[in-house]
């Protein structure tokens, strides 16, 4: 498991988050394995960390301008 240390929005304080995986980076539902999800050692609030994937739509549709329009 890996650990790092994040400001835990629940206990108020920096606090020891975690990945609830096996093996590092063998995420069952991530396709490159990096998991996004961070868990509170203390607490178990969930954080997450990253950016999770985006569906190919909004990557074109982003890259064709802002995508604050209702259509």
């Amino acid at each position: 498991m890996t650990d790092m240390f994040r400001d835990c929005p629940d206990c108020g304080a920096q606090r020891t988050f975690s990945q609830r995986h096996d093996e590092p980076e063998h995420c069952p539902d991530s396709a490159d394995g990096r998991c996004p999800e961070w868990f509170c050692t203390v607490c178990g609030s969930g954080l997450l960390v990253g950016l999770p994937p985006v569906a190919g739509e909004l990557v074109r549709a982003a890259a064709d301008g802002p995508l604050d329009r209702v259509a």
